[in-house]
């Protein structure tokens, strides 16, 4: 990494959960035809990043040395303020040399696709054109929007639908997917995403079924039930998130029942990457990852 204290981290850290993945492997190369693989999103890492302790640049390798994994979903925020050609050519160089795949782009801070009038949501889809040619670079199937808008449920619906494919129309020189998270407000309602889903009605429009983002308010607590926001969802999903905040003693995470889950999205036909995204705070990052990646092979062998 770019400086020794960086180094450093990499070397401990790499040691430290070598040994804790040794007994089921180095990757994931020695698993028999699983119905899905596994993939990192960077957000699992984002302590770590935004202390200083590793770069985001170095996230492809971190994926393989430290995890075993072999295919990422990067975060837009950790490259906004150094986004360039030389950067991009780095992170693919090293995605590479690490026998890395580079999956999509998570995309946030960019308006609202959902905008009030037609003019803002183009204006919306131009900003995020910078992250699609990332996100086109590096190889990736797809980024990640927000279906962010406003006005009543069905007024949000229509134009949330209006700039995807606005948006799915402008990438298709990139030959990008459009994935829409279930990220709060109503996108945490699955009936409402898809809703979105059927009338923005494009083959490059699809969803990201996240686990555990249904808080649709948070001042008053509303959640809309995560099973079956997933089960709504699935039908156009070409990604899904594992999102894990903390486990009990027997490896379970303890907010969902991940066998559960799972056989949701495999009753669904899908078979792609599902990635992890640890986002909780009693166990550090590395460890949250680790039992994470354990829990979705332990399921990918049936156990």
């Amino acid at each position: 990494m770019r400086n020794p204290s960086r180094r450093q981290f990499l070397r401990t850290t790499s040691v430290t959960c070598a040994a804790a993945l040794l007994p089921m492997g180095c990757s994931q190369s020695a698993e028999a035809n699983p119905w899905f693989r596994i993939s990192l999103a960077q957000w699992s890492l984002h302590r770590t990043f935004h202390s200083g302790d590793a770069a985001p640049e170095d996230f492809p390798r971190m994926a393989r040395q430290l995890f075993g994994i072999d295919a990422v979903e990067y975060v837009n925020q950790f490259y906004a303020d150094k986004l360039s050609d030389t950067l991009v050519n780095e992170l693919h160089k090293q995605a590479n040399g690490e026998g890395v795949q580079s999956l999509l782009v998570m995309v946030d801070g960019e308006g609202q696709l959902g905008a009030g009038s037609k003019a803002e949501r183009r204006r919306t889809v131009r900003r995020h054109r910078r992250w699609a040619e990332m996100a086109s670079a590096l190889g990736c199937h797809s980024i990640r929007v927000n279906a962010q808008s406003s006005g009543s449920y069905d007024e949000q619906m229509k134009k949330a639908a209006d700039g995807l494919r606005l948006l799915a129309e402008d990438c298709a020189d990139l030959e990008l997917n459009i994935l829409v998270e279930n990220h709060g407000g109503l996108s945490s309602n699955g009936q409402w995403l898809a809703g979105v889903m059927a009338l923005a009605d494009h083959p490059r429009v699809g969803t990201l079924p996240d686990f555990g983002n249904f808080v649709i308010d948070r001042d008053s607590g509303e959640h809309y039930d995560r099973y079956r926001g997933v089960e709504e969802l699935m039908p156009w999903a070409k990604a899904v998130s594992a999102k894990t905040y903390d486990f009990n003693a027997q490896g379970e995470a303890m907010e969902t029942d991940f066998q559960r889950m799972m056989q949701i999205v495999k009753s669904a036909g899908y078979r792609g990457w599902v990635g992890i995204e640890y986002e909780g705070n009693r166990l550090a990052e590395l460890e949250g990852i680790r039992q994470t990646r354990e829990l979705l092979k332990r399921i990918q062998r049936g156990g």
